[in-house]
């Protein structure tokens, strides 16, 4: 591989808030990153060496994008496959791999992969038509997924009795038993070329019902240290099984009975690990780049307690981002602001995010509930 010295070209498909991050840290390692994604104002845009419109899904624009790095790596899953597994054949470095990303693109192969290698989940059921619906071995209520494109709590719909069937999708999907949890929690690792694997320790999520996204993150977690453990194997378990280059993030269920069910993977920086970067003496960022270069991988220890707040647009607003409330947050200690660059605001958008660093963990979490009611997204 080129050395750090500026010959070193890294593409990053994507050019959201993950890849923003990445390149604010790539920076540090001397190298000339190039961006592809759809939208001209994307938060990537004025970060990179250069930035290129164009659409992650079609073949020929990944492709010709491809040859002009030395290495590619994605900050979202919904890229075309089949560009990636052709540049790897004629030597451009694809990180995470290209079969790793055709794998997590469908949530059903995501599961069939879990019960394969004995990964823990709840029960599923692959669904191809409405008519299988009908037919269903799995108990109401029950979740369904789409397959494919599903994200920030988008494509999944809970189907609690008979007469929710009408709403459900008919895409091809999966349906999972309800999983009575007591805690959602993520584990990230990262795995380089040479084997070498680093967990970042297990952390404790609150998630928006109504947008059903991350908005409250806690780390490190205080739950027993067997479950931090346990969870901490799995992910490691399932990097090594899959040799991922690069991070994964595992996301999982602590249910009411103390069992772990690993829920969904992602290929890539991810929410659950924006707290590393004043938590953790190595960042989730860092450690990918790591990962991808083929470098030792960092300490990933937490370096205090860490609360991280997702920063999202105020329901009832839609335009240009006002930032409310900055100030006032700025006035407490420990408190590091995100903004990802984003022009326009919508309601339950990711616009930014915060996290505040304390060594008493109870004043860590007050300070978080301030942010959370004081820092508002208007437009």
């Amino acid at each position: 591989m080129k050395s750090f010295y500026g010959d070193l070209k890294l593409g990053i498909l994507g050019g959201g808030q993950l890849g923003r991050m990445l390149i604010q840290q790539a920076i540090n390692y001397n190298v000339t990153v190039k961006v592809l994604d759809p939208d001209r104002e994307a938060p990537c845009r004025r970060l990179c060496n250069e930035f290129i419109v164009g659409h992650l899904n079609d073949y020929d624009t990944v492709y010709n994008f491809g040859k002009k790095v030395d290495m590619l790596t994605i900050e979202i899953e919904k890229v075309n496959v089949d560009a990636l597994e052709q540049l790897e054949k004629e030597g451009v470095l694809v990180y995470p791999q290209s079969r790793i990303i055709r794998l997590i693109q469908d949530k059903g192969l995501q599961k069939q992969f879990f019960k394969e290698n004995d990964i823990p989940t709840a029960e599923f059921q692959i669904i191809s038509s409405p008519e299988d619906l009908q037919q269903s071995h799995i108990p109401f209520p029950y979740i369904q997924k789409l397959r494919r494109d599903g994200y920030d709590g988008k494509g999944v719909y809970k189907i609690a009795d008979e007469s929710y069937l009408e709403g459900a999708f008919t895409e091809p999907s999966l349906i999972e038993r309800w999983v009575d949890f007591e805690k959602e929690i993520a584990v990230i690792v990262a795995r380089n070329d040479e084997g070498e694997i680093k967990a970042f320790p297990m952390v404790e999520m609150e998630f928006n019902p109504e947008a059903n996204l991350v908005e409250f993150l806690i780390s490190p977690s205080t739950l027993p240290f067997e479950v931090q453990q346990e969870a901490e194997q799995i992910a490691i378990r399932i990097a090594d099984t899959i040799k991922i280059v690069g991070l994964l993030a595992v996301e999982m269920f602590l249910d009411k009975s103390g069992r772990i069910l690993v829920n969904e993977l992602a290929p890539r920086p991810h929410n659950s690990g924006h707290q590393s970067i004043e938590g953790n003496v190595v960042s989730q960022f860092e450690q990918h780049l790591r990962a991808i270069f083929n470098q030792p991988l960092g300490d990933t220890t937490c370096l205090s307690n860490a609360v991280m707040v997702n920063v999202l647009g105020e329901t009832g607003y839609q335009g240009p981002a006002i930032y409310q409330g900055i100030e006032k947050i700025l006035k407490c200690e420990g408190v590091y602001i995100h903004l990802y660059g984003k022009i326009l605001t919508k309601p339950f958008r990711k616009m930014g995010h915060v996290t505040v660093v304390d060594d008493d963990r109870e004043k860590a979490i007050e300070k978080a509930r301030y942010v959370q009611e004081t820092l508002k997204v208007i437009a």
